[in-house]
């Protein structure tokens, strides 16, 4: 059997998503967050799509020689910054940034004998407690990296949040403070907000937002889409009908046996499964829709295929379209279905899906 599963990133959606980010980020600087493979939709492509950005943040060096080789020629900054030393040297070399969060890293620096600066961002661990200098430690850590030579004396400063996505949670207001008091007499830019926390924390604006999520039209507040806040998503995630079978009443559906049709019923066999990145832990009820009729998924989730219940959609025919996700289904709605986040759906989808674009 060929696989039919297609992902098609649309292109339009991510340029779209990006001029409402700079809308609400009144004026700050935005890296786009391109990790991942840009959250599973590409990097080359998404990077295409949103050279309008004013800096990538990358997780690897290696996505920044990624982007280099397509002729990207904005500002990267590697949000882990340098695991060994020898890294400082590639980084000059392909002109990436360097966030700088722990006491390893700064020894790395401080031990060069030259090279050209090497524009850095200082990350204060204000209660997310991954990585970051303790903020009371951030005149003394400035003060040491604007006296190395090989480093470039605009540091920004920067801060990640826990629980920005919870708009009554307290934390990230008493982050931000921390932030705030720690950096007062330092100079260099502000960067706080990630995509949550430019759509709730205004106060936590700085001069840099760093936005993944949103800019793929995917959102992580409960119970929220992207399409809520205005987001296009960026994705649409199909497959076909590949078999339509009658099972009477009391038959038995799929790997286990886990799910009875309580009638005499059609049942549809799409070809896409956990092989392709379809979340195995989805649930039966799960919506797809096949063609423009809403149905749903029975049974468990199988590596290369999925089942389906087709009484809401009388007319299927084998050879139908299949949606898992996109516009009119969104990712975080099956998300909530698999007991997960959009995030992971999007960064999951496997190889043997084929990519296509639109909105070139």
């Amino acid at each position: 059997m060929s696989r039919s599963a297609t992902a098609t990133i649309h292109l339009d959606a991510l340029r779209a998503n990006l001029a409402r980010v700079r809308t609400l980020a009144e004026g700050a600087k935005v890296m786009a967050v391109v990790k991942a493979d840009a959250y599973g939709h590409g990097l080359e492509r998404c990077a295409r799509a949103l050279a309008d950005a004013d800096a990538f943040g990358v997780a690897s060096i290696a996505d920044g020689l990624r982007l280099r080789a397509a002729g990207n020629r904005q500002r990267v900054v590697v949000l882990s910054g340098p695991d060994a030393a020898g890294d400082l040297a590639e980084m000059r070399r392909l002109q990436l940034e360097a966030v700088i969060h722990h006491d390893s890293q700064l020894a790395m620096l401080e031990a060069e004998r030259g090279g050209d600066p090497l524009k850095v961002w200082l990350n204060l661990d204000t209660g997310m407690h991954r990585l970051g200098f303790a903020p009371e430690r951030a005149p003394e850590l400035h003060a040491r990296l604007a006296a190395l030579p090989a480093v470039d004396k605009a540091i920004v400063l920067m801060t990640h949040f826990a629980s920005s996505d919870e708009f009554d949670n307290e934390l990230t207001a008493r982050q931000t403070q921390r932030f705030f008091d720690a950096a007062s007499d330092l100079p260099g830019e502000r960067a706080l907000s990630n995509s949550a926390a430019l759509l709730g924390w205004p106060a936590a604006r700085g001069n840099w937002v760093r936005v993944g999520g949103l800019l793929y039209g995917l959102s992580v507040v409960e119970e929220k889409t992207g399409a809520d806040f205005g987001f296009e998503p960026a994705m649409t995630l199909t497959t076909r009908l590949v078999a339509i079978n009658r099972i009477a009443r009391g038959g038995r559906v799929g790997y286990g046996a886990t799910w009875e049709c309580p009638e005499d019923m059609r049942v549809g066999v799409a070809a896409i499964g956990y092989g392709d990145g379809y979340p195995r832990s989805a649930r039966s009820g799960t919506p797809v829709r096949v063609g423009d009729a809403p149905a749903t998924v029975i049974g468990r989730v199988s590596m290369d295929l999925l089942t389906l219940d087709l009484r809401n959609a009388p007319n299927a025919s084998v050879g139908d379209v299949v949606t898992l996700w996109g516009p009119q289904l969104p990712a975080e709605l099956i998300a909530g279905h698999a007991n997960t986040i959009s995030y992971e759906l999007t960064c999951g989808v496997t190889r043997r899906v084929l990519f296509a674009e639109d909105g070139e």
